[in-house]
């Protein structure tokens, strides 16, 4: 039989020094697959520490139970301590000890009559070698970050924990040892869970990716599944920085401020008949939300036009512009030829065929 390497079952959690607060985990059921690298993604105080502190055995769940490869660590009538869990977890801010060299450091976990070899064989990997009594205030902070990988993967855990390792570190550091951790994880035989607050990083490198919002889970899924059909509003506004305009229906049609939607097409139907139907229906919602790409949204210099440039960032291929227009914030790309500069006036509107999902039901519409 084949065991998740972990599960969380109908898992509620809440601090006991606030219990009158909101859950900070609210009936979360997950399973992660061996050799998986499973991201958690939200914002701050989404439960993606709190989740991995939960697995570690540094808190309690107040409900449900957790498995660790098979074995049940956390639940009503059982309790493991954290050094028995077979789990390893990498810190922001390295947690290394000043006082030791790398090569106690990285030592430090191993357990009674475990050699040394795997340190070893872990320093070398990482590039290392050769800085074993270097002390943590002699390596840069990508060597740091290596050696505090070294040091949790050493006692050959079941699944290593990382809490946001590469936001302390300089781009070109964070992005090559971002790259090298899934390949680091296999060799190792490990599974992983990464928490960020980064959606790019997280669609980068996991196998999927767990959504987190105010301690429930709106949708674990593969990068391309998130991408192509995302669950639920939040979904597409935290993880494809998507705009949320109102859609508002009038008998078949649909309309938001920037212009009208109709059924998307299908490969062999045209015009989808779900969608027409789904507008034509009485008990269709008179108001939704429709979730527009930043890259959907068409802006054209007018000076009496419904819609301002209130900040625009460069992002190399192009600009990101930040519209104002009937009381709502846009993000809306656009190419570096763009003449639209802060606070001038434009005319904002959908750009014909584009793709737009509303919610709730996440059904895609076109642009007309």
């Amino acid at each position: 039989m084949t065991h998740s390497s972990i599960s969380f079952e109908n898992v509620w959690h809440r601090y006991p020094a606030n219990q009158s607060a909101a859950w900070t985990v609210a009936g979360l059921d997950l399973a992660m697959a061996p050799g998986e690298l499973l991201g958690l993604l939200g914002p701050s105080g989404s439960g993606k520490t709190t989740l991995l502190r939960l697995i570690a055995g540094f808190e309690r769940p107040s409900r449900g139970r957790i498995v660790v490869h098979g074995r049940e660590v956390a639940g009503p009538r059982h309790w493991l301590p954290a050094e028995r869990r077979g789990v390893g977890m990498v810190f922001q801010d390295y947690a290394l000890f000043p006082h030791l060299n790398a090569w106690r450091n990285a030592c430090f976990g191993l357990k009674r009559g475990q050699g040394s070899d795997r340190v070893r064989w872990l320093l070398e990997l990482l590039g290392l070698a050769g800085m074993e009594e270097r002390y943590p205030h002699q390596l840069s902070g990508g060597q740091r970050q290596r050696l505090a990988l070294v040091r949790a993967l050493a006692p050959e855990p079941a699944v290593l924990l990382l809490d946001e390792p590469f936001s302390n570190l300089d781009v070109e550091v964070r992005l090559r040892l971002r790259r090298e951790l899934p390949d680091l994880l296999k060799r190792c035989n490990t599974s992983g869970i990464l928490v960020t607050h980064d959606p790019e990083e997280a669609l980068a490198i996991c196998h999927r990716v767990a959504v987190l919002e105010g301690g429930r889970l709106h949708q674990c899924d593969t990068p391309q599944a998130l991408v192509e059909r995302p669950a639920s509003a939040f979904v597409s506004r935290f993880v494809l920085q998507a705009n949320r305009l109102p859609a508002t229906r009038q008998g078949a049609q649909l309309f938001t401020p920037f212009g009208m939607l109709q059924a998307a097409p299908t490969p062999n139907a045209g015009v989808s008949c779900l969608g027409e139907k789904a507008l034509a229906s009485q008990d269709a919602p008179a108001m939704q939300d429709a979730m527009v790409m930043s890259d959907a949204i068409q802006l054209d210099a007018d000076p009496c036009g419904n819609a301002r440039v209130v900040g625009r960032e460069f992002l190399g291929e192009g600009w990101l512009l930040q519209v104002e227009s009937q009381g709502q914030e846009l993000r809306v790309r656009v190419p570096l030829s763009s003449p639209l500069g802060i606070d001038q006036r434009c005319r904002a509107s959908l750009v014909p065929g584009a793709t737009v999902r509303l919610f709730p039901g996440g059904r895609a519409f076109q642009a007309v």
